[in-house]
């Protein structure tokens, strides 16, 4: 039997003993004969799927609706109407209620099971998206913990990561990996010791083999999931500190041997760390930056991607100030990124 939870509301006792009958092999079912009871329900049981008749005793079944969905906070609780108002204006009012589905009485057992599991599925798949967004959330940040500075640097960065990777023509899932991606690109840096990270003077040479070790454990993290936005994200982190004309590292790669999606994170990482307010620097004009990138171009940067970066850098601009707008009203726990001049 299925962990997942069914909460089960009609007012006659037949339709729910026959919904027993068709699920409770299945699932963890509860069940309910009105309005309040639903939303006790609700709050007591917390259930993945709610199978909701339209004409209840106490409220109607388009109401109650909206208030089970007032209840959930989390916004993944779904809503099956289960009624015998099968036409089509009462189907239009129970979509525009917060319903994900609507199933006519009398009900077809067959069509019971298979709509509750495929609604089950896409519930299993956000929660799964979800664990995606937050793990990614936490290696971003774990990689900035020991930063001295705080704000949205990651978080922004990716956004610029992702414009670059779709005015090189990637396709929208594989631009959306690259923004879900970008922000781990130093999570090798939980390997540094802080008082490197933190250093406020040059560091010296044994130091600096310390930090260059960042991009490899990077790898050695990321490279454990086989997750496609984590194989991008670990192939990110070991290279994003090569150049194109091989003098980075950890590789010594050079050109078109240097993965595209790391070309791209470091010329938004470089973009986006200019363009903050440091301790040590106050931001720099955008024109300055915009000719900086381009006398890095066949050196740090590739040619052909500062030019598309001189193309777009409007749009730059325009998401910078997307940014800034957000980080006013609300600061954010985000940390940015404590790589300073000498410190790649």
């Amino acid at each position: 039997m299925s962990s997942q939870t069914i909460l089960i509301v009609d007012d006659e006792p037949a339709n729910l003993a026959l919904m027993q009958t068709i699920l409770a092999d299945s699932y963890r079912l509860v069940f309910a004969r009105n309005g309040a009871e639903t939303l006790a329900a609700v709050t007591k049981h917390q259930p993945d799927l709610v199978l909701l008749d339209v004409g209840l005793p106490d409220i109607n079944g388009y109401d109650l609706c909206r208030k089970i969905k007032q209840l959930d906070t989390a916004q993944g609780l779904q809503v099956i109407f289960v009624t015998s108002f099968a036409d089509s204006a009462h189907e239009e009012a129970g979509f525009e209620a917060g319903g994900a589905d609507y199933i006519s009485k009398p009900v077809l057992p067959q069509i019971v099971r298979a709509r509750v599991s495929a609604h089950l599925s896409m519930v299993r798949a956000t929660v799964l998206e979800q664990s995606y967004r937050d793990a990614i959330l936490m290696l971003g940040q774990a990689g900035h913990y020991n930063d001295t500075d705080t704000g949205a640097h990651i978080w922004r960065m990716a956004a610029y990561a992702r414009l670059l990777a779709q005015a090189c023509g990637w396709d929208a899932e594989r631009c959306t990996q690259l923004e879900l991606a970008a922000p781990m690109h130093d999570t090798g840096k939980i390997g540094i010791p802080q008082d490197i990270l933190r250093k406020p003077a040059p560091l010296d040479a044994q130091e600096w083999v310390i930090m260059k070790t960042h991009p490899q454990i990077g790898w050695d993290i990321l490279q454990m999931s086989a997750a496609p936005v984590f194989t991008l994200a670990a192939e990110v982190a070991l290279h994003h500190h090569e150049k194109w004309d091989g003098s980075g590292y950890p590789g010594g790669l050079k050109g078109d041997a240097i993965p595209q999606a790391a070309r791209i994170v470091a010329l938004a990482d470089v973009f986006d760390a200019l363009s903050m307010k440091r301790p040590y620097k106050e931001p720099w004009p955008s024109a300055k930056i915009r000719d900086y990138i381009q006398a890095s171009a066949g050196a740090h940067f590739e040619p052909a991607l500062v030019h598309i970066f001189g193309d777009i850098q409007p749009q730059f601009l325009d998401i910078q100030a997307l940014w800034s707008k957000v980080e006013s009203r609300q600061p954010l726990r985000s940390p940015p990124n404590s790589d300073r001049p000498g410190r790649h």
